[in-house]
């Protein structure tokens, strides 16, 4: 394929290609040849970037946790208090789930990847760890916020988090991330 002036490397339109698609229909149900033709690429420049259907599911991944982080850096930049930091991992869930996706909202990019993967399964591990920053992330500022018990606090709003995310990917809509996150501040009041 021509190559436009201005366009993106092919990695990444492979890519943004395959994140589309991998979110919209699932990694098992997305082939590669629907991912060169989403990118407008030949398939040896999709081999020339990822040695693998594998390897691309791993980018994907990686670059969900990253999408991720960049939405929790926007949202932390103007907190002015830990508990708005604390509340600051729920709107970035919120701000993900808000995004325009052309098929609807289907949840939490990174479970519904784990959800296809086998165990043991290296991008299980992956989505697995980045739970975990998550929920790290919550023990570091519920620390800074003087909250008895951090460790215990951030499994709880783990666990609201990522039952509220399940939900609004089951509806299709953020609703149940907004109450979430209203159950999270008055959790964090009564702390």
């Amino acid at each position: 394929m021509a190559r436009h002036p201005g366009a993106a490397p092919a990695r990444e339109r492979i890519l943004e290609a395959a994140s589309r698609l991998f979110y919209a229909h699932g990694m098992s149900a997305t082939g590669i040849d629907a991912v060169t033709a989403e990118a407008g690429v030949a398939k040896m420049s999709l081999y020339n970037n990822f040695a693998s259907k594998a390897e691309l599911v791993e980018a994907y991944i990686e670059a969900r946790h990253q999408e991720w982080l960049a939405l929790y850096d926007q949202r932390t930049a103007t907190a002015r208090s830990p508990i708005e930091r604390v509340l600051a991992v729920f709107d970035a869930y919120l701000d993900h789930a808000s995004l325009a996706y052309e098929h609807g909202f289907r949840g939490c990019g990174l479970l519904n990847a784990a959800a296809e993967l086998p165990a043991g399964d290296s991008g299980r591990d992956a989505v697995r760890r980045h739970k975990e920053q998550v929920e790290q992330i919550l023990v570091a500022d519920l620390e800074t916020a003087g909250v008895a018990d951090p460790a215990g606090m951030a499994e709880h709003l783990s666990f609201l988090l990522e039952g509220a995310m399940s939900r609004a990917g089951l509806e299709g809509r953020p609703d149940r991330l907004v109450t979430a996150r209203r159950m999270a501040a008055a959790m964090l009041d009564a702390a």
